[in-house]
């Protein structure tokens, strides 16, 4: 620190006149003849004590347990202290509620003023969920059917549309910005008030002939997913913006000399597509489909979310122990433990497939 305010002060007394430089003078020389002791004598104190001593080499815990500080040591200790902050408020603020609402899940809660009276209940809020409730298994199988139809969507979207913006084409980041523009802006009111206003529908898809023959000759198992699917078309693909940036990235990291090389070996580009581009970005692809199934399961506006949402607040009215915190908790990870399948078997899939291409 003293070489730091003393540096300061070299930069002031060059640049900076009178008043201000004194000052700052002023309190350069408080901090090293004050300041500085006192935080030496801290510093001096909680590095050399019989729990904790430094040397030039080691660190010495307890007088007996000796660990080298390495220059790898020595960046990695800077680098976890850098994020210290955010580590210790993502095990307070998100960690702890998570396991806590694991440990609510098996109770029934009731809230006393302002005591909480846990009631115990093994997995019986668990067996609800499945047996008691009439509405939650069919919300979750319909969040599952649309996400299953919904995710191919989105990733083959964005694939195209980065290829698109990977070309030899002016204004690339324009094109970027256009794409990426609903990220910011697609909050859950701003959404909803899309959907009230019909602004997320193409209102001419029910005028195709083909469409309304697919529907009526496939089960409604089927048809109710694909239905949705044409119904919210522009909502799904809203959700495209970080998956294309994510697919560009991988995409300008490919050697166009690969290219090249296939094209004078008399490959299509077809062919190149499926032997150069999708095997070079299979693990992006993989990271885009984890991030749209989060994106769209964590929605404000998911039927799913909704419900539990409703369970928790007491606005649903299923029963006496289908509501509250506990119940709640457990369909919270229900649907957690559903979201985690969902996404298991995309990335099951493309790693099937790149094992298949090796």
């Amino acid at each position: 620190m003293k070489k730091v305010f003393a540096s300061i002060g070299g930069f002031f007394s060059k640049n900076v006149k009178s008043p201000l430089k004194k000052a700052f003078v002023k309190i350069g020389e408080f901090y090293i003849e004050k300041i500085d002791p006192i935080l030496s004598k801290i510093w001096h104190a909680l590095t050399h004590n019989f729990m904790i001593r430094f040397t030039h080499s080691h660190l010495i815990l307890f007088s007996f347990i000796k660990i080298k500080i390495t220059n790898k040591r020595r960046e990695a200790t800077l680098g976890y202290m850098f994020i210290l902050i955010w580590i210790i408020g993502y095990l307070v603020f998100s960690l702890y509620p998570v396991f806590y609402s694991l440990y609510l899940s098996f109770f029934k809660v009731n809230l006393d003023g302002s005591d909480i009276v846990l009631q115990w209940q093994a997995f019986n809020n668990f067996k609800a969920a499945f047996i008691s409730d009439p509405y939650f298994v069919e919300i979750l199988i319909d969040y599952v059917m649309n996400t299953l139809f919904n995710v191919p969507v989105v990733i083959v979207f964005a694939l195209i549309i980065a290829m698109l913006i990977n070309q030899d084409i002016r204004g690339k980041g324009f094109w970027r910005t256009v794409f990426f523009l609903p990220v910011i802006i697609s909050s859950g009111p701003i959404i909803g008030e899309l959907i009230n206003q019909g602004a997320t529908t193409l209102p001419s898809i029910a005028n195709y002939d083909i469409i309304n023959l697919i529907l009526e000759n496939v089960g409604e198992f089927i048809s109710d997913p694909i239905q949705n699917l044409l119904e919210t078309i522009l909502l799904v693909l809203w959700f495209s913006g970080i998956q294309i940036l994510i697919l560009l990235a991988g995409l300008q990291k490919i050697d166009k000399a690969i290219y090249e090389a296939s094209m004078i070996d008399g490959a299509s580009p077809w062919e190149s597509f499926w032997k150069i581009t999708l095997p070079s970005i299979l693990p992006l692809i993989s990271v885009s489909i984890v991030y749209t199934v989060v994106s769209m399961s964590v929605f404000s506006l998911n039927p799913v979310i909704i419900y539990i949402k409703d369970i928790m607040t007491g606005r649903s009215t299923v029963g006496t122990l289908t509501t509250g915190f506990g119940y709640s908790s457990a369909l919270a990870w229900i649907y957690f433990l559903v979201m985690v399948v969902i996404i298991l078997v995309f990335v099951g899939v493309i790693n099937i497939r790149k094992g298949s291409r090796r």
